[in-house]
């Protein structure tokens, strides 16, 4: 299927207009300081972020960057959940109370609105962004606040407080590299490329490709990029001359439909295999879809929400009940699954009257085997130096489906992912 590289370019423009229209609500929420731990009237110990009767939790997330449509599917999907939450009770007699705010993937920004709302909160279940994270590592570390990345580098373990979901980008890819081996005829000798972010993202995402192409014999071609970058044309030019069988992709959506439809306009017709990260359903409205359906994959621990899930099916009725007309996209998913982790953290703690900061973590760690009716490998949550999960879907794009894409391969850890040693975090 040929496509035009204009309108390739005309692709990318769409969804930067897309990414600042859904900024909505920047800065939402917020609360009074809190008092230091103490047991309340009921018993019940408290701490920052908890009153007699409210649990505050803050949403650090991207708006009116790079990933704006993934925030507001995030943001959205995590208030959904706690308002349907403090219509069963609330957690220990007390309403959750959500403060937004979107920091447009700025690392500055990001530092600027954790010190904000930081005194503030009892946990923290979306927070965007390998770098904003990592900026903040030590500072949550310390103020032992339960913060869920959205965001999946190995630099990132390592901390108490802070809770990968599933796998690594660096699992990731090593099982991607294992699905190209078996599915898609590359063999050993032969030559794929990598497109990757710099930073934590691409770097953790390249670690998993480097090894797994050292243990299985093939020659792997970099390409280092930048978020800001739009254009990929000198970059499948890098990889065609090459002569690449295959390529992973560890950028942004806007980079992948570039780099998908410059390369099938451009001849180079091969697999391509994304980071979770890399796609976003809206890029099937747009001309590089063609190149997309073709023969382009992505690897992530969460199965996408077209999959036959009771928990997603009832997820997609009250979604699109009360956020009519918006897109059902992989942020949907995994910011439910984020908002349902903290939700059981807090269930847990409140069972052992234990509502501070150490007692939701003490709570969250004593999960071995977290699956919340999603499907996929049991994470356990009772390690942080390690990836909680090293089984990865296989997940393609399909413009029927709920969300833009369905299994193409059910969640499975690879020989190659078992016998992988992720990194140390620093």
């Amino acid at each position: 299927m040929p496509v035009n590289r204009t309108a390739v370019a005309a692709a990318v423009a769409v969804l930067a207009l897309a990414a600042s229209a859904c900024a909505s609500e920047k800065a939402t929420g917020g609360a009074s300081a809190q008092p230091s731990a103490a047991a309340g009237g009921d018993g019940v110990k408290t701490g920052p972020g908890v009153t007699a009767d409210t649990v505050t939790l803050s949403l650090l997330t991207d708006l009116t960057g790079p990933y704006a449509s993934l925030g507001k599917s995030l943001t959205q999907a995590q208030q959904l959940y706690f308002e349907q939450l403090n219509r069963a009770g609330g957690v220990c007699g007390r309403k959750i109370e959500t403060v937004v705010r979107d920091h447009g993937y700025d690392a500055q920004k990001a530092m600027a609105s954790y010190a904000e709302v930081a005194p503030k909160t009892a946990a923290i279940p979306q927070f965007i962004g390998s770098p904003m994270v990592t900026a903040l590592k030590d500072k949550i570390t310390t103020d032992k606040i339960l913060t869920i990345p959205m965001a999946w580098a190995t630099g990132l373990l390592g901390s108490e407080a802070i809770q990968v979901t599933g796998t690594t980008y660096d699992v990731d890819m090593v099982n991607a590299v294992d699905f190209l081996m078996a599915e898609k005829g590359i063999k050993s000798g032969d030559t794929i490329g990598h497109l990757y972010f710099e930073g934590d993202y691409g770097q953790s995402a390249l670690d998993g490709s480097k090894y797994a192409s050292e243990k299985q014999g093939l020659t792997l071609v970099e390409q280092k990029i930048k978020a800001t970058d739009q254009d990929m044309t000198a970059q499948v030019a890098a990889f065609k001359k090459a002569g690449v069988k295959a390529v992973l992709v560890s950028v942004g959506p806007r980079q992948t439909a570039s780099l998908v439809g410059v390369a099938l306009a451009g001849g180079m017709d091969v697999p391509f295999v994304g980071s979770n990260s890399a796609y976003s359903p809206q890029l099937l409205q747009t001309p590089a879809a063609p190149a997309l359906l073709k023969d382009f994959y992505y690897v992530t621990a969460g199965a996408p929400i077209s999959a036959p899930l009771p928990v997603y099916q009832k997820l997609i009725t009250d979604y699109q009940a009360k956020y009519a007309g918006q897109p059902l996209d992989s942020g949907v998913a995994a910011g439910w699954t984020a908002a349902m982790i903290v939700g059981d953290a807090l269930k847990k703690a409140c069972e052992a009257k234990d509502l501070s900061r150490e007692g939701i973590l003490a709570a969250h760690r004593s999960q071995k085997a977290w699956e919340g009716g999603l499907g996929g490998t049991p994470m356990d949550f009772s390690v942080y130096d390690k990836p909680a999960s090293r089984a990865s879907y296989v997940v393609k794009p399909d413009k029927d489906a709920v969300g833009g894409a369905t299994i193409f391969k059910e969640a499975a850890e690879s020989d190659l992912a078992k016998g992988y040693a992720v990194p140390a975090a620093g």
